[in-house]
């Protein structure tokens, strides 16, 4: 007489438990895939980015504020030919709206009072290759002493988040700091000091030793921004605070620029949908890190240039290329090859904020590691992510056509990426 085991209520089979934790693996995959689908940001442009200038003079500050043209757009209209920019007679057109929205949105303070500034002029111009809208600001001269507070609001009520970022520029005699604004750190503060005025008045320098003012923000600073030299006995120290450090600026903006660069991430995904080793991923990952490392730095640098509309559409295409692959090639041992020859186009793509912002050389090396370095930390948390869930993917009966379906879904979203990029 054969005897069959009681399974207890609260035990189940193994086979049953693991069938469980595929379906649940397939389920992740399936939510981090339409993720890209229902995100309403994917659709849009990929970076909403402005760029804020002030210059201290002894005379006066004056402040520029840019903004991409898609974003003005989608925000106060006024694109009547639908074309997808702007032209002198639309921009005359929403002048008042323009100037309305920023002296409500952008707001510069002294000593934590609103300062009023002059709109001397709103122009159409360029940034790169992206096409801006620049609104010119003079403001009083500040003296030591005074802290200066610049707070921009635009977005903050965007209901589902915000891919916004402001690099801010502040000149000063002969020093230049920056400073990255994004998600909810949104003020920018500098403490004016004695030394700072006295370079201003005689940039020369013979009048006392040079002293770089030291910016503070709940934004990070650059790096290198509160750099000080010695002052000599005769002259007050420099006076600053620090609310958070500058040395995590440029790493939190690569962390934020790879988050919001849905290009990127579908087509690392899509790298990672076929069932290959761990030796086989590990390639593909470190041919796509050293890939676009080096266009990244050879980009910053000024070596190498291509046109962003070309940069963008070439990144949609290999999404596409990849995706197809997955679906009709057998053989993706060496994919690393393909993963780094696109690599090299998606290390021009990232290099585009950098570019924009016109990094000063003292702080270009810092700068541009972090930025790397942040991008890279996002990139491998995501495979760390999804290396157990595929790997349980591949487990199930069904696999191969979930892989499928998947690239296809992949492609037409990348074919959307790539007529939106070439003719629109």
């Amino acid at each position: 007489m054969k005897y069959l085991p009681i399974l207890s209520k609260n035990k189940r089979p193994r086979s049953y438990q693991h069938l469980t934790l595929q379906w649940m693996s397939l389920l992740a995959v399936f939510l981090f895939l339409s993720s890209f689908f229902m995100n309403p940001n994917v659709s849009a442009h990929a970076l909403s980015a402005s760029f804020t200038q002030i210059e201290f003079n002894p005379s006066e500050t004056k402040m520029t504020f840019s903004l991409d043209v898609l974003s003005v757009i989608e925000s106060m209209g006024g694109d009547t030919d639908n074309n997808g920019v702007l032209n002198e007679k639309e921009l005359e057109a929403l002048h008042r709206r323009l100037e309305e929205w920023i002296d409500d949105c952008v707001i510069v303070e002294m000593n934590q009072k609103q300062q009023e500034g002059n709109l001397e002029s709103l122009t159409l111009g360029k940034k790169g290759d992206k096409d801006v809208v620049t609104w010119t600001f003079h403001f009083p001269a500040f003296t030591h002493g005074q802290t200066i507070s610049l707070n921009d609001g635009l977005y903050t009520q965007s209901t589902g988040g915000t891919n916004y970022v402001n690099l801010i520029t502040s000149k000063h005699g002969s020093e230049v700091s920056q400073a990255v604004l994004q998600g909810k750190n949104r003020t920018w503060t500098i403490l004016l000091t004695e030394q700072q005025v006295q370079q201003q008045a005689d940039p020369t320098g013979n009048g006392g030793q040079s002293t770089p003012t030291s910016p503070s923000s709940t934004a990070p600073k650059a790096p290198g921004a509160s750099l000080e030299e010695s002052p000599s006995p005769s002259q007050p120290a420099s006076q600053s605070t620090d609310t958070n450090s500058g040395r995590f600026s440029f790493f939190f903006l690569g962390m934020h620029h790879i988050l919001t660069g849905y290009d990127h991430l579908l087509f690392l995904f899509a790298l990672l949908l076929r069932k290959q080793t761990f030796k086989q991923y590990a390639a593909i990952i470190s041919a796509f890190t050293v890939a676009h490392s080096i266009t990244l730095t050879l980009a910053v640098l000024g070596w190498v240039s291509l046109p962003s509309r070309l940069v963008e559409s070439v990144i949609a295409l290999s999404i596409c290329y990849v995706a197809v692959e997955n679906i009709f090639r057998k053989d993706v041992r060496y994919r690393w090859i393909l993963t780094f020859i696109f690599g090299l186009i998606h290390g021009l793509g990232f290099a585009t904020v950098l570019q924009e912002m016109e990094l000063p050389k003292s702080n270009l090396a810092f700068s541009l590691i972090s930025f790397n370095v942040g991008i890279e930390v996002v990139q491998l948390l995501l495979v760390l992510l999804l290396f157990p869930l595929l790997k349980m993917l591949h487990q199930v009966h069904f696999s191969r056509q979930s892989v499928t379906y998947g690239s296809i879904a992949i492609s037409l979203l990348g074919g959307f990426w790539l007529i939106e990029r070439l003719f629109m």
